[in-house]
């Protein structure tokens, strides 16, 4: 069943998100107005594995949630640049490793009933360790973790977000 949009109008905007109240009418006619998060852009983010190494990760705190927890280099896609250059930029940036040749997993909206958020997940398979990251604020440190220590990390819900808990267990179920 589909719903009826009857508008949109805006309540806030920035480069960054903008909050809009859709009024909306529902398949037996009840209408109301509904919070809408839109994301002016994408996201991208790339698990890296290497065979001897593991699996490369950023230890980062959020002030949002007020959390530390490992991470996936990943982050917003810039106007002009495809999914796939935004990851490998990301990673570089973050973590001064350069992934190997990218190879797409999946595209998803993680909360698909509020925003219109979509993230682009992507594995390397190796990277080339080109110096100390770009942006020292991303992450208080990087680290290769063996797949027995991410499953430990993640089994001890030390992987918070969405989008890396998403992509790290999409490859560790051999995607």
């Amino acid at each position: 069943m589909r719903w009826t949009i009857h508008g949109e109008r805006p309540i806030y905007e920035s480069e960054w998100v903008n909050l809009t109240l859709a009024d909306v009418e529902l398949p037996d006619g009840q209408r109301f107005e509904h919070h809408v998060v839109r994301m002016p852009a994408q996201a991208a983010g790339t698990v890296i594995v290497d065979p001897e190494r593991g699996y490369l990760l950023l230890w980062r705190h959020r002030f949002i949630t007020d959390t530390w927890g490992w991470e996936i280099p990943a982050g917003r896609i810039d106007e002009g640049e495809t999914p796939e250059q935004a990851a490998v930029r990301e990673a570089l940036e973050e973590s001064g490793w350069r992934p190997g040749p990218l190879h797409w997993l999946t595209t998803y909206a993680p909360t698909n009933g509020l925003m219109d958020q979509r993230f682009n997940v992507f594995r390397s398979d190796g990277a080339t360790y080109v110096g100390p990251p770009s942006d020292p604020n991303e992450a208080e440190r990087v680290e290769w973790l063996s797949p027995q220590r991410l499953r430990g990390e993640i089994a001890a819900q030390r992987v918070h977000d969405g989008l890396s808990l998403t992509a790290l267990l999409w490859v560790l179920a051999g995607f």
